[in-house]
C-alpha cells in the first residue's frame, strides 16, 4: 500500500506543478516526449503502477474503486503497446498545447485526487 501512496505523492507534486506554472509544465511534456523512453516509460509506469492497484487493492479503504483504477491504468498500458510511438508523441505534443489553458483547474482536481490515493491507501493500513 505504501507503492500505492507513493502514486498519490507522485501525482499531488506534478498537480502543484501543473497549478503553479502552467506553461512550464506544457513544455516538460512536450520535452519528454521527445525522448527517446517517453513511450517505453510511459507504457511501464502504466503497467506497473496498474497491477500495483490491483494487487493491494483490499488493502485500501476503497478496495473497489481502487481496483478499478488500477484495472484502468493496465488497459491504458496494453492500448499505449498497441499505439505506434509517433502517434503517441504526435497525441502529448497536441493535447500539451491544445488544453495549456485546463491545467491549472486539472491540477486542482489532480491534486485533490492524488490526496484521496494517499487517504485511501495508507488510511487502509490503520482500518
Amino acid at each position: 500500500m505504501y507503492l500505492l501512496a507513493s502514486f498519490g505523492i507522485l501525482m499531488v507534486l506534478l498537480s502543484i506543478s501543473m497549478v503553479l506554472s502552467p506553461i512550464r509544465f506544457s513544455n516538460g511534456i512536450i520535452r519528454f516526449s521527445e525522448s527517446v523512453y517517453f513511450h517505453p516509460f510511459e507504457i511501464i509506469s502504466r503497467l506497473a503502477f496498474g497491477v500495483v492497484f490491483v494487487i493491494y487493492a483490499n488493502h485500501t479503504l476503497y478496495p473497489q474503486m481502487i481496483l478499478v483504477i488500477g484495472y484502468i491504468l493496465i488497459a491504458v498500458g496494453i492500448g499505449l503497446t498497441l499505439t505506434p510511438p509517433t502517434k503517441h508523441k504526435q497525441l502529448a505534443v497536441w493535447s500539451a498545447k491544445k488544453f495549456l489553458h485546463a491545467f491549472r483547474p486539472a491540477g486542482v482536481i489532480s491534486f485533490l485526487f492524488g490526496l484521496f490515493i494517499i487517504y485511501a491507501s495508507i488510511g487502509g493500513a490503520f482500518a
